[in-house]
């Protein structure tokens, strides 16, 4: 394979209800069958009129550009100071909500496409029926991407070839069957097309030649394909944010056992992740259900038998007032620390008499 990444100069700025079509193929008139066409969002909203106006400066600014902020929003993943890294309607986590200043009066703001991958598809069948070639489409924009620094454009909406090339079954030249390789290869080519773009040289549109033989016979499922479903993503949450949902989770652990008996490697682990926080020094014992019911152990008087019992000490004293509240908060986090693990608890009724002896229903 050898690519070729031309640039498209000569498009100049680009109003609201211009023909993006007709300013592409008059700048670009040796366009070929089975090009890959790169074009910067931010002309497909200015052609589309995603635009706002906002005072030019002062506190006002930023309590406009806030508000847009806000309707961009879907959700928001991170915040610190005057950063919000959110995800949009579309589904793409982005900084700002990929709202733009850059490259437009001082006065508006621009927003991204309504819908990328219509305006990728509405853009091909424009050029294939008005000027007889057939090509495909990227709408680009720039992204950050967590744990690197720098920024690199990425495909918002694609038409006329697949988002993600899948080697999935495939064997490499050690006869190793691939099983979770997935290219974004419309990312890659964005990214290959910002290299001749540049964002002060007034070029919004490259070409990618020698990459597809052909355009696709359809348009495709689109960019859409590139956003992760909720349930895959493990990271949807900034750490800060996360954190905080966590805690706010844990002050409301649902009260009740687990159907299934837990794994008591996981419930050590947990005891473990919290003894020498909770009580330095002291000696924790998890005794189960079988050892009780052998006689191993004596029961703790007042606990169901059927309950797993945590010894904490031998043997047991009496506990202060406040050390009984301190005591509570402590098994509240061994109950966060359970949970971590996946197993759900519930603290059962104390007994009449107080001890430093606990019983945790698992």
């Amino acid at each position: 394979m050898r690519l070729e990444i031309l640039p498209v100069p000569g498009i100049g700025d680009v109003t609201e209800g211009d023909d993006l079509a007709a300013l592409i193929a008059t700048a670009a008139p040796w366009l070929r069958d089975g090009d890959v066409l790169v074009v910067t969002s931010k002309i497909v909203s200015k052609a589309e009129g995603r635009l706002v106006d906002v005072p030019a400066d002062g506190p006002d600014r930023l309590a406009a550009r806030d508000e847009v902020l806000a309707a961009e929003t879907a959700r928001v993943v991170a915040t610190r100071g005057t950063t919000r890294i959110v995800q949009t309607h579309h589904g793409f986590v982005m900084a700002s909500a990929g709202i733009d200043a850059s490259n437009v009066d001082k006065t508006r703001l621009v927003l991204l496409p309504k819908d990328p991958d219509a305006s990728a598809r509405a853009l091909r069948a424009a050029l294939r029926e008005r000027y007889h070639v057939d090509v495909a489409v990227i709408i680009s924009d720039t992204m950050g991407r967590p744990w690197r620094n720098g920024l690199t454009d990425v495909a918002l909406g694609v038409a006329g070839m697949d988002a993600i090339r899948d080697h999935r079954g495939e064997t490499d030249p050690y006869g190793n069957e691939l099983q979770l390789t997935q290219m974004a290869v419309v990312d890659e080519l964005a990214g290959a097309g910002e290299l001749v773009k540049g964002k002060c040289d007034q070029v919004p549109v490259a070409v990618v030649r020698g990459y597809l033989g052909a355009a696709g016979p359809d348009d495709g499922a689109g960019a859409a394909a590139l956003v992760r479903d909720a349930s895959m993503d493990l990271f949807s949450l900034g750490t800060a944010e996360a954190r905080a949902a966590g805690l706010a989770a844990a002050a409301t652990l649902p009260d009740g056992p687990g159907a299934t008996p837990p794994d008591p490697a996981a419930v050590r682990r947990a005891i473990a992740a919290v003894a020498e926080v909770v009580a330095p020094g002291t000696t924790f014992t998890l005794v189960a259900d079988e050892e009780v019911r052998a006689g191993l152990v004596a029961a703790v008087p007042g606990w169901p038998a059927e309950a797993s019992t945590l010894v904490l000490g031998s043997p047991a004293t009496p506990v202060a007032p406040a050390d009984l509240v301190r005591f509570g908060a402590d098994l509240q986090r061994l109950r966060t620390a359970l949970a971590a693990e996946g197993i759900p608890s519930a603290l059962l009724p104390p007994p009449a008499h107080t001890t430093a002896t606990a019983a945790l229903a698992l």
